[in-house]
């Protein structure tokens, strides 16, 4: 049974939603561990209530990237894990990671990549007026949202829309998309 890592930084409500088809059988694998930059996020309580290990850490207390991912790196191999899953986790993977786990490493961006790369993406979308956005589950490679797309679904914008409006609609797509596109790939064992 593969192994996965979930890497959040914030509230975890994709972490929450792989966590519910885990434990619901919809999706063939272990959590083995959570990664957290931020030691005070909710996703930490997520991970402790369905007794998911828990790995956070102050990056500004590592001398460098390299030295907080080797030491990420550490506990990823302790942990046995195949895949890396970032869930809203909000720091670009650098070569440590890239060099262990690429082609292994995937992430869910609330955009129709490559429209709306980085930070805001609904925010992006609103303000340029456009009809449609989505959601895109892609590889990660050492750009900011610019690996292979795996899947995306499209979410229509409503004339009124409101950032408020457009995140319930973006986070139920994604709950669903996500976990839908991380079971095909752990059938298939794809990578890139």
């Amino acid at each position: 049974m593969n192994r996965l890592a979930v890497f959040a930084s914030g509230n975890g409500s994709n972490f929450q939603a792989i966590i519910d088809a885990w434990e619901t059988g919809r999706l063939e694998a272990e959590i083995c561990l959570l990664v957290c930059d931020r030691p005070e996020a909710k996703a930490i309580e997520r991970a402790k209530k369905h007794g998911i290990p828990v790995f956070a850490f102050h990056p500004k207390a590592y001398s460098s990237k390299e030295a907080f991912e080797s030491d990420v790196l550490a506990h990823l191999q302790e942990a046995k894990a195949d895949w890396i899953i970032l869930a809203g986790y909000m720091r670009l993977i650098g070569g440590t990671l890239l060099s262990a786990y690429g082609g292994r490493i995937v992430n869910i961006h609330p955009s129709l990549l490559p429209s709306f790369p980085g930070k805001d993406a609904m925010g992006q979308a609103l303000q340029a007026g456009v009809k449609i956005t989505g959601v895109t589950v892609h590889y990660v490679d050492e750009g900011m949202d610019t690996g292979p797309i795996i899947a995306q679904q499209a979410v229509a914008i409503t004339e009124g829309e409101t950032l408020e409006t457009l995140q319930k609609k973006i986070h139920e797509v994604e709950h669903s998309l996500y976990v839908h596109t991380i079971g095909k790939l752990l059938q298939t064992g794809a990578r890139v």
